[in-house]
């Protein structure tokens, strides 16, 4: 039988994979993979704001590539064995992560520390257009050098630079200041998610070498989705839960938490900062971990509605590389689907914890007790019901009523504040949290700050 070699068409395949749903920040945690793979021990994001000119630069000083290995990291497919803790997964984050991005793709390393030798390659769409050929550019030493900026004088490590950004700045002649306003805004939020999915990394726990990272030279700091440095988030009892998929074994980690409630924080920053990116009623739920990077921030993945009463619950949930297909890790490693098989013991847990949230956040959970060193703490009822049945729930008592009128529950500004954004939407978060900093001004509700 005679066979036929059909290639994809490169201009056609390459626009396509541009739409794989990357977010400028999840764009940027993907490259930012590569760089901690490449054992670096710090990493710069470099945004510059131009006009047309503008351009996105991710430094780091790990070990290089020789030109051989950049010519294969460049390739969409990769041809690479990962290892067990890899962040990596297809051979294809790099590429599709940067392109959804931009039009322009450079890649330039230095893997000799001996010899400052550089080498750069890079995709661009316009000759891709114009070929239809799956064929990079090789950086003449000019070429290199306005990539660079000359970083990678003083020893190995690598430079991928955005350019022509039309994905990112939204705008065919991206110039005034409803562009840099736009910039500035995913820098924001691009900070606070790479705090967040590397926040192992950056704080060096869990085996995790300690990375370095900055953002427009300000450092980004781990934001801990578990308060676990305060004194009253409560650790409950971790459970692994065993799987096997396809004759691939692994475990599941399940380390459940309970948060502080809002009068437990010092200040209403503290409590703010505590809620995270997506805010309390959002981030409660699963914070799913492959190889200790954060893929999924929050959410019960199906199992139950997220509820105001159960904010307080967090659970860490993880597993390696291995069990990727059990969880259906998709190419941009941002979404994942729970395996059938641990579904039922799961919801079970999570159950568990939900109950035990609630009690919490109604402040009816037992006096705690501390455990081990450090802040954290775990609840006598809590110590001992993870994954063994619900705790008995005490009776809420009923609503007093005066003179035929129901008696509110008594609210601190903060605690209005905190449900007022709850129940906002993005585009009208600004106008929201305006008329909150104007009631704060005004002092609207005394000087306790308490309304009914």
């Amino acid at each position: 039988m005679s066979k036929v070699e059909v290639i994809p068409s490169a201009k056609r395949l390459i626009e396509s994979l541009r739409d794989t749903g990357y977010e400028f920040s999840q764009a940027v945690a993907d490259v930012v993979d590569n760089s901690i793979e490449a054992k670096a021990k710090f990493v710069k994001v470099d945004v510059q704001f131009a006009g047309d000119d503008s351009i996105v630069r991710i430094i780091d000083n790990g070990r290089g590539m020789r030109p051989d290995q950049l010519i294969e990291a460049m390739r969409y497919g990769a041809n690479r064995t990962y290892e067990s803790a890899d962040l990596g997964k297809f051979g294809l984050g790099l590429k599709t992560a940067s392109m959804s991005q931009c039009q322009r793709l450079s890649v330039c390393s230095r893997w000799n520390p001996d010899r400052a030798n550089v080498v750069g390659y890079s995709w661009d769409l316009n000759h891709i257009s114009k070929t239809n050929r799956w064929e990079i550019l090789a950086l003449d030493r000019d070429a290199v050098k306005a990539v660079t900026q000359d970083v990678l004088q003083k020893g190995p490590g690598t430079v991928v630079a955005w350019e022509q950004l039309d994905r990112i700045l939204g705008y065919q002649h991206p110039h005034g200041e409803r562009a840099i306003k736009r910039l500035r805004q995913m820098c924001r939020d691009t900070e606070d998610h790479l705090s967040m999915v590397f926040h192992r990394f950056l704080a060096g726990e869990r085996g995790c070498r300690k990375v370095k990272m900055t953002l427009n030279d300000n450092d980004v700091t781990p934001w801990d989705p578990f308060c676990q440095a305060h004194p009253k988030t409560e650790v409950l009892k971790p459970t692994k839960i065993p799987i096997n998929y396809e004759g691939i074994e692994g475990e599941v980690l399940i380390e459940p938490y309970l948060l502080p409630n809002q009068k437990d924080f010092e200040t209403p920053e503290q409590h703010n900062a505590a809620g995270g990116p997506a805010r309390w009623n959002n981030q409660q739920g699963l914070y799913i971990y492959r190889a200790n990077r954060i893929i999924q921030s929050g959410g019960w993945s199906g199992l139950v509605q997220i509820d105001e009463h159960t904010k307080l619950a967090r659970i860490a949930m993880s597993f390696l590389p291995a069990l990727d297909d059990a969880f259906k890790v998709n190419v941009a490693k941002m979404r994942v689907q729970l395996p059938g098989e641990i579904r039922d013991e799961l919801k079970a847990l999570v159950s568990n914890v939900r109950g035990l949230a609630k009690k919490k956040y109604d402040n009816k959970l037992s006096p705690t007790i501390i455990v081990g060193k450090g802040a954290s703490t775990v609840s006598k009822l809590s110590a001992t019901l993870v994954g063994q049945g619900t705790p008995d729930t005490t009776t809420r008592p009923p609503t007093e009523h005066l003179a035929g009128t129901k008696v509110g529950l008594r609210l601190t500004m903060a605690e209005w504040s905190e449900r007022l954004i709850a129940v906002t939407r993005p585009e009208e978060e600004c106008t929201v949290r305006a008329v909150i900093d104007r009631a704060r001004s005004a002092n609207m509700y005394g000087n306790n700050g308490d309304t009914e």
